[in-house]
């Protein structure tokens, strides 16, 4: 779509969180929001995620790094504290998981897709 109309480039906030299922695997108490699709890649590059309390994502690569905002609660990526308003880079094929004691909601940019090890 090459539209000059900047309303057909915007999400509103009317989106529903789903249950997070990468590759038929259920990450329970994980939920996502897709913020931008890649139609070239064929999977979400921007997306919400929210961590119910005691949540946990596995040990995982990113073959394009990441990016990560905090948005709100508390996030722990390799015995590291990440708290609301942080903001988080990994360079390509850094690895790590994440996991919460009472919850967070974190805004990720992921160019390529993550690999679980």
């Amino acid at each position: 779509m090459n539209s000059t109309n900047i309303s057909d480039y915007i999400v509103r906030n009317n989106k529903e969180w789903q249950p997070l299922i990468e590759k038929g695997i259920h990450y329970k108490g994980i939920s996502v929001i897709s913020l931008h699709y890649d139609a070239a890649k064929q999977r979400s590059t921007t997306i919400l995620l929210k961590f119910e309390s005691g949540a946990s994502y596995p040990y995982h690569n990113h073959p394009g790094g990441e990016e990560l905002f905090v948005l709100n609660g508390t996030a722990v990526l390799e015995k590291v504290i990440l708290n609301h308003g942080d903001y988080l880079y990994t360079p390509p094929n850094f690895k790590h998981s994440v996991t919460t004691e009472k919850g967070c909601t974190l805004l990720f940019v992921i160019p390529e897709e993550v690999e679980i090890l």
